[in-house]
Parts: C-alpha cells; structure tokens; sequence
C-alpha cells in the first residue's frame, strides 16, 4: 500500500468475473469498521469499457468500485483520469475519489439515478445540464502554460494506435475483426486525411479552451430529483478542450449509443434555448454580466456546428474502429464507428462552409 500525489493506492487486482474477495481487501482499508458479513453488493453497471459494482451496509456511505476494462489503457491516461477527479471534486463538481488500486479507482456514490435519454428534450433538464457543463467550464486552474486542448492530443494517439495494428493487418481489414463489414469504413490513410484536415480547418474557430467532461452522454450524467439537479460523473476523457466541441459532443449524444438515430438530434430551438442557458451559467459562474445577446447565442451555435458534426463525429468514430479491434465486449463497435464517421462525411462539406463572421 502507498500513496502516490496524495491518493491512496491499494495493492489490489480485481477479478471482474469474481470480484467480492478483492473488493472486500479494499473495503478493509477504505471503511474498516464494516463487518463483511453485513456489506451487500450490487453490480450497477456493465458498461461499455468498465464496470461498476457499489457496496454500503446501510444507504448512508456507498463506496462504488470501478474496475477498467481490458486494454482500455490504450485509450485512457489514467494518471490524468485521477487528477480529473481531483479537480471536479474541489470545484464541487465531482465526487470524492478515495484510491485507485491494479486494476480501477474507488470513488464517492453520487445521489440520483442515470438520466435517461428521453429527458434529453425537456427544458428543466436540459437547462440543468447546461448550467452544471457551465460551471465546469468555469473552472480555472493554475497553470503555467495556456493549456493545449485535448482533441488533437487525442487523436493524434489514435492514429498512432492504428498505423501501429496496420502491421497485424492488411490496410482495408484494419477497421473490423470482419473484413466483409470493413469495406463500409475508411483506409487509415484516409482517416489521416482527414484528421490533418479537421484540424487546420478547426484551428481556425475562435473558441475558447476550457475544462471540458468531453463524454457527456446520458450514462454519465446524474439527476437528482430531490435537490433538483444534475452532475456528470466518469472522467476518462476529461481535460482541456475547446468549448464548442464538448457542447457539441453532447448534442451528438442525443442520437443515442446502443441504437444511433440522428433524427434525435436537437433541434436549433433547442439549441439555442440550450446554449442561452449555458451562456448564463458561464458568465455568472466567470463573475460576468449574465446578460446573453442574440448575437453571442449565434455565434456558439455556429462553432458547436462545427465542432459537433465534423470532430465529435470523427473522434468517437475513430474510438470506436479502435475498440472494434481489441475490445471483448458484446457490442458492436463497427456499427458504432460506422454510423459516426458516415455521419462526418454526410456533414462535411455543410459545416466546413459554414461562415462564423
């Protein structure tokens, strides 16, 4: 056992398919005065790269075990995943951590329940949602540097772990364990294409980098019906970003991730209703005047077009070929990678014309 910057690590690995003896060896550190006969455990979610048991003796204290799923260390800093947590939890966005160990985190139960998609549309809940994403935008920092947004990190990485599979693989079987499937997505110099050219494009787009959730998708937000409110939990992909694109990765996620029909996508009333909600949060939250004009309402819209329709799309599309390829999971991820890039280049031309002046 030892502590690595301040958070407790317990030398502890998990088995996902026989997990009570090795949660029981963290609850012994974490909550000592728990008897184990008396802890229940309950299994809360099989997602789609983790899974989530919680464990109390009575509903007062829930201490939830997250356990990673195989390879996703790939995909996931899981040094950064941690300081994330740290930083949402001091702004009061976020849950406690209390330790990480082999092979998960253990963190604070958050009240609520998963919201679910069809309450993506109502305006007391999506007015929540964009004030809380307000407020993590807010969130400043000390950094010595202007932090450097997430995105092309991100994708970057990605590639990398394609070209990498490019040498177990022929270049037009690379994007599915199914060579038949693989003709319906692109080569991976064509996914390099366009990466370049998103980001050039992109680049250009005056909005600001900020503290972003970047996977806000129902699963990941939590409504509390009591205290009215919501708060967005697991942050794997959190980190700096652009604005425009965690705001649009959201609208994405009303299409849905089991079953992904863009004809849910909001509407621009809704959006704009959204992102003036949104607006008001972020200025009170900067100190500002949260007075909103029509004109700052277009001009967001504008740059979550962008951003939503061209890198959210490419992005989880490109996570999506990857897990395709060394995930285990009963989900098909070629669909998923398949609906989303499909839908980046239905869209392309559209919103790489669209003007910001």
């Amino acid at each position: 056992m030892s502590r690595s910057n301040e958070l407790l690590h317990i030398d502890v690995n998990i088995d996902e398919n026989e997990p009570h003896r090795g949660v029981l060896d963290l609850l012994r550190t974490l909550r000592p005065q728990w008897r184990p006969q008396d802890i229940h455990m309950k299994t809360f979610t099989e997602g789609l790269t983790n899974h989530l048991l919680g464990c109390c003796v009575d509903q007062s204290d829930t201490v939830l075990v997250r356990l990673y799923g195989k390879k996703t260390e790939l995909f996931v800093d899981r040094q950064r995943e941690v300081e994330m947590f740290q930083v949402f939890h001091a702004h009061g966005c976020g849950p406690e951590i209390y330790c990480s160990f082999q092979n998960g985190i253990c963190y604070q139960f958050v009240e609520g329940t998963v919201l679910e998609d069809t309450l993506l549309c109502q305006p007391s809940i999506y007015r929540l949602i964009a004030a809380e994403m307000g407020r993590i935008h807010s969130i400043q920092t000390k950094c010595t540097h202007p932090p450097e947004p997430f995105l092309w990190t991100k994708l970057s990485h990605f590639l990398t772990l394609l070209k990498k599979s490019a040498h177990h693989s022929p270049v037009q079987t690379l994007c599915t364990k199914s060579s038949a499937a693989s003709q319906q997505l692109p080569s991976l110099v064509t996914l390099s294409r366009e990466a370049e050219s998103l980001e050039r494009h992109l680049s250009l787009v005056d909005s600001p980098t900020v503290m972003c959730h970047n996977d806000l998708l129902t699963k990941n937000i939590i409504h509390d019906h009591k205290q009215g409110r919501v708060k967005f939990i697991d942050y794997e992909y959190a980190d700096y970003n652009y604005q425009a694109f965690d705001i649009g990765n959201h609208f994405n996620e009303f299409a849905g991730v089991e079953d992904v029909d863009y004809s849910r996508y909001p509407s621009c009333q809704l959006q704009n209703a959204w992102l003036k909600a949104y607006l008001e949060s972020y200025k009170h939250c900067r100190g500002q005047d949260i007075s909103v004009t029509k004109a700052e309402v277009t001009r967001l819209y504008l740059q979550v077009c962008k951003f939503s329709l061209q890198a959210s799309n490419f992005f989880w599309g490109l996570w999506a070929v990857l897990q395709s390829q060394c995930s285990s999971l009963d989900f098909d991820f070629h669909r998923y990678a398949t609906a989303r890039l499909n839908r980046y280049f239905e869209k392309k031309e559209e919103y790489f014309s669209l003007s910001l002046s």
